[in-house]
């Protein structure tokens, strides 16, 4: 009878020598059979002696993992190989799915060994500095497997809990727009500065180690070798190094040697504040509190007329002794006068218990503002009422034919953090002027948990958080705004032709805007039209610029508005009939959406394509340099 044979599935780590683990480098001595990925068996290579070899390229680890079943099933020790850890994106998964589709039983099949290694978030990791310090997560941006909609939601689930991120496979020469819409996406909850570390080819002979931040990573060269490790909220940049704290400054002192905590009370509850055992506390402390105040009413019903309107805070009584946070029965006929600037508010018919809960200390309150936002920013009381169906304030609920008034929001999911929404409002393309109606609609939109931001653009930004996007585009639309996307899309602007005095290319900025705002780009491009030859509005100097004059329009192409080699856009062409411009201008974004890489600003694709809708590009004159009589 034939022994049996067995797989060894060995991740030999980042591909430096020395950190390949010992039992992997018996595992490699006592193999037949070596097989592995092209690249991976070129690594390893010194490492072999006079063993068969497999080798495949890309695409083809389903053979692999067949090869190795069948050569085993020969009675053959047979090694597959993986970089890094064989279990983290590595072959051993897909080994034991060929296994199990075979009917394989552990008692009686091939034997199995999975040899872990250094994954890329640690080999990574330690050339950063100590980024992974605290909850961290992997994520795979390849979607030749998974769905992108699985993947970009596993991307805002992390970057909403404030997970250190480390992306695999994030980008590929096929595949580049995937860590552009994960940027996009961590924007959304991360700070632009956040730190960011670039590695490419770890521990090995082309190994690059790149520092930079989340809104500048996308400059820097990112392809399949490489892994990107996104900080968390606390993360820090020091002497070039990426650290991210695991929270020992909340008990101890860094910088001094005797610590303000003995060994023996560092793992109390009163010692950490923001644990669940101390939460589960003070929740039964309030509880307590409010049977307590039951208990009182019940013995004391005569009392009841004095507590409308009167202070709940534990003070001194009337007999100097301390309250148990009511206020004393007064006897009948007689009241204590309390000044109306002085009494604080209480709504009637609030439940007693409410007003009986001990007033927590700075540190309680600090633990409860963290546990809530680790909660998902669950809101309570009023700020969460401006999301309900019905206002639990009191406020009555908009409805759509209210002028200026908010819509209605559903009510979120329990737990749930409405995502952000982001989206650019104005009055028009050239309209520059907003009706006080509409400033109190955006008011009302954004709410306090949302914010506006005016743009140099005459445009303002609304931020909010939502579930119901659409319903928030309706509401205005139907005030007579233009609403428009954010980030990379084309965006249209023009003069305010003279305050509507020249409007003869009104027709022509509403159709671009119609025809062409909003659509995604490789980058955000500015389409800008001028109402005259004057080109107050610098319509010459955007991406694509419009000068309408004597009956027809001058095109220009390419400008570069900031920077030291800016410069203006190139005329292409004069006096475009009108009924020509519009079509031009589609074709132009057309191409330049098709034929555009991922974060290529249109001046640069003019330059790299030479020609586009046959307007050839012409280099800008170079910039002279002039030393500053200050000298700076």
């Amino acid at each position: 009878m034939q022994s049996q044979g067995k797989l060894l599935i060995i991740g030999f780590g980042p591909g430096a020598m020395e950190h390949i683990t010992t039992r992997a480098l018996e595992a490699l001595r006592e193999s037949e059979v070596i097989i592995g990925y092209n690249t991976y068996v070129d690594l390893i290579r010194p490492l072999l002696d006079g063993q068969e070899i497999v080798r495949t390229g890309m695409t083809e680890e389903v053979s692999r993992a067949q090869e190795a079943v069948r050569q085993a099933e020969l009675g053959k020790i047979v090694a597959v190989i993986s970089s890094g850890d064989a279990g983290v994106y590595g072959m051993a998964g897909l080994v034991y799915e060929v296994l199990m589709e075979q009917g394989w039983k552990p008692e009686t099949g091939v034997g199995v060994e999975v040899i872990p290694g250094v994954s890329a978030i640690q080999s990574c990791a330690s050339l950063l500095g100590a980024p992974v310090m605290h909850d961290a997560c992997t994520i795979s941006l390849s979607d030749h497997l998974t769905p992108w909609e699985t993947i970009i939601r596993r991307v805002e689930a992390a970057a909403s809990a404030d997970f250190v991120i480390a992306l695999y496979n994030p980008r590929s020469g096929r595949r580049t727009r995937q860590i552009v819409e994960t940027q996009e996406m961590l924007l959304r909850y991360r700070s632009p500065q956040t730190p960011v570390g670039l590695v490419k080819s770890a521990y090995r002979e082309r190994q690059d180690v790149v520092m930079t931040t989340l809104e500048d990573m996308l400059n820097h060269d990112i392809g399949m070798l490489t892994t990107v490790i996104i900080g968390n909220s606390s993360t820090m940049m020091y002497e070039g190094l990426m650290v991210t704290p695991r929270g020992y400054q909340r008990k101890y002192t860094l910088n001094t040697v005797e610590q303000p905590l003995r060994p023996h009370e560092r793992l109390r509850t009163e010692a950490e504040p923001w644990s669940l055992g101390a939460m589960e506390a003070r929740s039964a402390a309030s509880a307590d509190a409010a049977s307590t105040v039951r208990d009182t009413q019940t013995a004391q019903p005569a009392a009841e007329p004095a507590l409308r309107g009167a202070s709940a805070s534990t003070g001194m009584g009337p007999q100097g002794q301390m309250g148990a946070g009511l206020p004393a029965a007064q006897p009948a006929g007689g009241s204590t006068a309390v000044l109306a600037a002085e009494r604080p508010a209480v709504v009637e018919g609030a439940p007693r218990a409410a007003l009986a809960v001990p007033r927590a200390g700075a540190a309680e309150l600090a633990a409860e503002a963290l546990t809530r936002l680790a909660a998902g920013g669950k809101l309570a009381g009023e700020a969460a009422s401006r999301w309900l169906d019905a206002a639990g304030s009191g406020v009555p609920a908009a409805t759509p034919q209210t002028a200026g008034t908010a819509a209605v929001r559903t009510a979120p999911e329990p737990g749930r953090k409405a995502p952000l929404f982001e989206i650019g409002v104005s009055p028009g393309v050239g309209n520059k002027k907003f009706t006080a109606a509409q400033m109190a609609l955006l008011a009302q939109c954004a709410s306090e948990e949302g914010e506006l931001e005016y743009t140099p653009e005459h445009q303002i930004i609304l931020r909010v958080p939502t579930f119901e996007p659409d319903q928030l585009v309706e509401e205005l639309r139907a005030a007579n705004f233009i609403v428009v996307p954010i980030g990379d899309v084309i965006k249209v602007k023009a003069c305010d032709f003279c305050n509507m005095e020249k409007d003869d290319a009104v027709p022509m900025a509403n159709h671009l805007q119609a025809v062409i705002g909003g659509l995604s780009a490789p980058k955000e491009t500015s389409v800008a039209l001028n109402g005259c030859g004057m080109a107050c509005y610098g319509a010459v100097l955007e991406d694509i610029g419009i000068v309408y004059r004597k009956g027809g329009y001058d095109l220009f192409l390419g400008g570069k508005k900031f920077g030291r080699n800016a410069h203006p856009a190139q005329p292409v062409a004069e006096g475009i009939p009108g009924d020509q411009i519009g079509g031009i201008v589609e074709r132009i974004v057309a191409e330049y959406k098709e034929k555009g890489h991922p974060n290529e600003r249109f001046h640069k694709f003019f330059k790299r394509v030479g020609v586009i809708q046959g307007f050839r590009h012409v280099d800008a004159p170079v910039t002279v340099e002039v030393n500053p009589v200050c000298g700076d």
